[in-house]
């Protein structure tokens, strides 16, 4: 991005995260829920003042009356080709989790924008946590996490083109309150810029493939286990070649932006001994720690993970040094039973494949 076009803007997590997703969106389904419902007002409002997205047109609102009504809307709205898209939080997302497994299964490339929060056991509480985002692991949906309001504004758009490319469904979240209410000067992508990036073919064949009673077709059948898993198990290679996508994608921003964004971002000693894994607001916090730490001696690293589903095996172990003796992973969610929470025990099973490849290489 030059310099003169360089455009900084005051705002919320919620409201950089709207502004992004109504550039890419021409239906959103909406109903509000703490802490996420800036961005559905925010969509609401410039959609009603006739604001236009990439598309030269007015986003199209409606609000339904659950969040499970909202990913319906959204589910028919990608069925008959239109980019669709949604916004929620904590149990508003619990909802939503039956319809994301036919959006994910019918490859519609839909986006969630989530502001994390804790979902209600004992009692309801508006507590930051990843709870909500970490029981949506196996809806086949991919999920990209952000740990800034700028990062919010660079990422939120790869969620949208990385769906219409690989044609996977996006969630992308991050903390509620810490970063969704959190008011930055960030610097703001134009609206031209995302436009440059879109993939106009695999868009083109996204609404080809759209219902319509002009040519109808038969879709979502009931099918025998040998006919569904031959299907279930042809999207594997969609899933394969999506942290490439995204990767690139992530390029392209670090190219225009000049902030450098990975599936995994390393920050740290080159050398380091130990490793800090983690993803979303507490980001910033270990940076700072990792540049005291070093300061005085210690050799200390951080892998910020931006990409969690699909979890790139290959690209998080090329992250960590190989000089890397221990590594602590912080997750921010309880799983109740576990043996461990799920980012943890994602990066025990990619150490333990290195370790295992280590020793068939000796």
């Amino acid at each position: 991005m030059a310099e003169n076009t360089k455009q900084y803007v005051t705002m919320d997590g919620n409201e950089a995260a709207a502004y992004v997703a109504y550039a890419f969106t021409e239906v959103a389904a909406i109903y509000p829920i703490t802490p996420s419902s800036p961005m559905a007002g925010k969509t609401d409002v410039w959609s009603a003042k006739g604001k236009k997205n990439l598309f030269g047109q007015s986003v199209q609102l409606v609000e339904m009356q659950s969040e499970a009504g909202a990913i319906a809307a959204v589910h028919g709205a990608l069925q008959t080709g239109a980019l669709a898209a949604s916004f929620t939080s904590s149990q508003g997302l619990m909802l939503m989790i039956p319809t994301m497994h036919r959006i994910a299964g019918e490859r519609l490339p839909g986006v969630l924008h989530v502001a994390a929060r804790t979902v209600g056991g004992h009692a309801l509480s508006i507590f930051g946590d990843h709870s909500d985002a970490m029981n949506c692991r196996s809806t086949g949906f991919a999920q990209l996490c952000t740990g800034s309001v700028q990062e919010v504004m660079d990422l939120a758009g790869v969620a949208h083109l990385a769906a219409i490319s690989g044609r996977v469904p996006f969630m992308h979240f991050f903390d509620g309150f810490r970063t969704s209410h959190e008011i930055d000067k960030v610097e703001q992508i134009s609206y031209e810029d995302l436009r440059s990036m879109l993939d106009t073919e695999a868009l083109d064949a996204f609404r080809a493939h759209a219902l319509n009673p002009e040519h109808p077709m038969i879709r979502a059948t009931v099918q025998n286990p040998d006919i569904f898993f031959q299907v279930r198990e042809a999207s594997n290679a969609d899933y394969a070649q999506l942290p490439d996508i995204v990767e690139e994608y992530m390029g392209r921003i670090s190219r225009l932006t000049g902030r450098e964004y990975h599936i995994f971002n390393y920050y740290g000693a080159p050398d380091a001994e130990r490793v800090i894994v983690a993803m979303g607001s507490v980001s910033g916090c270990v940076e700072e720690t990792v540049d005291a730490l070093n300061a005085q001696g210690e050799k200390v690293g951080f892998v910020q993970v931006h990409l969690f589903r699909p979890f790139d095996v290959k690209r998080f172990v090329e992250a960590i040094p190989a000089s890397c003796k221990a590594v602590a992973v912080l997750d921010r969610t309880k799983e109740m039973g576990s043996a461990g929470e799920p980012l943890y025990q994602d990066v025990c099973t990619a150490l333990r494949g290195r370790a295992a490849a280590r020793i068939s290489r000796s």
